[in-house]
């Protein structure tokens, strides 16, 4: 491995593969909770029909009192009408800080039967995982800034589990930021990445709320620049989308350079053996289909 610490090329891919490999394994640490029946039963048991909107309540719970529209615009790619009945139903029947506490209850209980190897360890890095989430730059990120104003979590276990997360929000909000300044909207964005991560039939853009209208207009759009054909992306289209991720890989480095080499690296080997079952988890208990950044489908050769 080249010296991340000199300025080199080589170096900068170096880094490159390390946000890439620590992304992909935060995303499976943090996504399967968004799924979990013993977290939905909790947000359920404040009052909430069935635990609808579960996943928007309780992963905008620290930016829900700024309003629907916020937390659309931090979320992007979600249809805001869907963003708005999910956030409405929590104000009626309990708080945003008991929504988060609900999930937190299962983030503790699921790793601990999950993972129980990883708690320990996972634990111990709190002070380093929060070190390397304040470091980061809130500008435009705000999503991620209302996270660092969240109260912390007395558990070092799920604190641990909290700054991961908070890592990988300001990673997403650093991802719309990019895709704004490429004017891609959010149907634009879905056909990209479900094509990019081999998704059929616009898969991921519905799931994000992209009616037949919605994907005529971004189909057109993308085939005015060239990046898509016949309602397919084109190798064009596919190569501009791992250019973006490249991009994205290269900014959010940032966070792991704070966090330090050695305990980045431990970070991954801690997580990346353990990955699997996060993702089996959320195969049970949603579909094969969801969170799709937690998975091994993404083309390699792109």
């Amino acid at each position: 491995m080249a010296d991340p610490a000199d300025n080199s090329e080589n170096s900068s891919l170096v880094w490159r593969e390390l946000s890439r490999r620590a992304a992909f394994v935060s995303h499976r640490l943090i996504g399967w909770i968004y799924w979990d029946p013993e977290a939905i039963e909790n947000y359920a048991a404040l009052g909430v029909p069935d635990g609808i909107g579960y996943y928007i309540s309780t992963r905008g719970a620290s930016l829900g009192s700024a309003g629907n529209s916020a937390v659309t615009a931090a979320f992007y790619s979600i249809h805001p009408e869907f963003v708005g009945r999910c956030l409405d139903l929590c104000r009626e029947h309990t708080t945003f800080e008991e929504a988060a506490a609900a999930r937190d209850s299962a983030v503790a209980s699921g790793l601990k039967r999950y993972s129980p190897e990883i708690c320990e360890s996972l634990a111990s890095m709190e002070p380093e995982l929060w070190t390397a989430a304040e470091s980061l730059p809130v500008s435009g990120r705000v999503l991620f800034s209302s996270l660092i104003d969240w109260a912390r979590h007395t558990d070092p276990l799920v604190s641990s589990w909290l700054a991961v997360n908070a890592i990988r929000e300001w990673r997403g909000d650093t991802h719309w930021a990019i895709q704004i300044s490429e004017d891609l909207d959010e149907s634009m964005v879905g056909i990209l990445d479900g094509a990019w991560r081999g998704y059929e039939d616009d898969w991921l853009a519905r799931s994000r709320g992209a009616d037949d209208a919605a994907l005529e207009r971004a189909y057109m759009k993308l085939e005015q620049r060239g990046l898509a054909k016949d309602r397919k992306v084109t190798d064009r289209g596919l190569h501009y989308r791992q250019e973006l991720e490249d991009r994205l890989d290269d900014l959010t480095s940032v966070a792991w350079k704070n966090f330090g080499l050695e305990e980045t690296i431990r970070f991954i080997d801690l997580i990346e053996p353990v990955g699997s079952r996060f993702v089996e988890r959320i195969d049970q208990t949603a579909g094969p289909n969801w969170m799709p950044a937690a998975r091994d489908n993404r083309p390699s050769d792109r």
